[in-house]
């Protein structure tokens, strides 16, 4: 990711002020999202209310043919790999967010969601080195914060 834009928003996560960092957040997702213009975004957005209609299936079709057709669409993978959480397929989870995070080394939440899927398979210490390195990123994510402590407390 050498593109000035993103690297001016990575930075910004960085930043001691919350709305700075809410903004740039947001921003990342929008970035993320419209990689693939309106097209892209269109079948998310329908995917995603699939998912909360737990249209499990159809979400996944979606997702599928989207990923098929645009493989190179991070997003895409990273939507999918929620799906497989939500339905507690951890592994098939843990397989897109890897992907994704190929994709995008930078992806916060293809990261965070390694340590979720990492620590759901009872996985402690490579749940934390996820998180460690979405803190990297993020390093004001409480919720990151928050989670190495249980898993180390797991560890304990």
């Amino acid at each position: 990711m050498q593109d000035p834009d993103i690297q001016a928003l990575l930075e910004d996560l960085k930043n001691p002020d919350q709305t700075v960092r809410e903004q740039s957040t947001r921003e990342l997702w929008r970035i993320w999202f419209t990689q693939k213009g309106i097209y892209g975004l269109e079948i998310l957005e329908r995917s995603q209310m699939l998912m909360e209609s737990e249209k499990f299936q159809e979400a996944e079709t979606l997702l599928n043919q989207l990923i098929n057709d645009q493989p190179d669409f991070a997003e895409a993978w990273n939507r999918r790999a929620v799906l497989y959480f939500v339905q507690q397929n951890y592994r098939k989870s843990l397989a897109d967010c890897e992907r994704v995070e190929a994709l995008n080394p930078i992806h916060f939440g293809a990261i965070h969601g390694k340590g979720l899927c990492y620590a759901a398979l009872g996985n402690y210490v490579a749940a934390i080195q996820a998180f460690r390195r979405a803190l990297e990123i993020q390093p004001y994510a409480i919720a990151n914060q928050r989670l190495i402590l249980e898993c180390n407390a797991r560890l304990s």
